[in-house]
């Protein structure tokens, strides 16, 4: 197959492991080829400029910034980028706000390579891929409420061991304010004390430890 018609991939990650495995499965396909890889958002950006490649796979977690921040900042650059996020995490808000910053496609780290190229080939036809198990959680929580910016710092605060005294005061609001932020944040996420609320925020991925 010639090179003007292989599908040109990019990858961002910063797991040198983790980049060879995908240089390894890309570049063993006849209809794709591996033009780049980063390690940070910030090559991330640079090389994109520089190979323009036809589909992205941008870690969600990287040193400097976010995977979601990058795909903005491309997206911004470059609207029509095609960008699958890889992670090995499936918070429901990560891929929401993944979703909403345009990306095509949602895989975890766990998938089979098979799974992985199909996913390529897919975006690169104008597809968007999200897998089973991550739609559903998607439509489990879709009609959530969803918690405001002042729940979140709140919920951070609890996940740091800090009491209500102490969250009152860093945040400037009065004890009885956060004893009420707290009893919206245990409703929204149906949880019966405070460890199970920071632990239901970090699985959905409200909050990072």
């Amino acid at each position: 197959m010639s090179e003007q018609s292989q599908i040109r991939v990019f990858s961002v990650d910063d797991h040198p492991l983790l980049r060879e495995g995908i240089a390894a499965i890309i570049n063993s396909q006849a209809d794709m080829q591996l033009v780049a890889a980063a390690a940070t958002a910030q090559e991330g950006i640079q090389l994109f400029r520089k190979h323009q490649p036809d589909v992205t796979l941008m870690d969600l977690r990287l040193p400097d910034m976010s995977g979601i921040d990058t795909v903005v900042a491309i997206r911004k650059e470059f609207p029509q980028a095609r960008i699958i996020m890889l992670t090995t995490f499936e918070g429901d808000v990560e891929i929401q706000h993944a979703l909403e910053a345009g990306a095509r496609g949602y895989m975890l780290k766990s998938m089979p390579p098979k799974e992985l190229v199909e996913v390529i080939r897919l975006v690169h036809a104008g597809k968007k891929r999200i897998p089973t198990q991550i739609a559903t959680q998607l439509a489990e929580h879709m009609s959530d409420e969803a918690l405001t910016p002042r729940e979140i710092e709140v919920l951070r605060h609890i996940a740091e061991g800090n009491r209500n005294r102490d969250i009152g005061e860093k945040l400037f609001i009065t004890e009885e304010t956060v004893k009420v932020h707290i009893k919206h944040i245990m409703d929204k996420l149906g949880a019966s004390d405070r460890t199970q609320a920071v632990a239901i925020g970090i699985r959905r991925g409200f909050i990072k430890l």
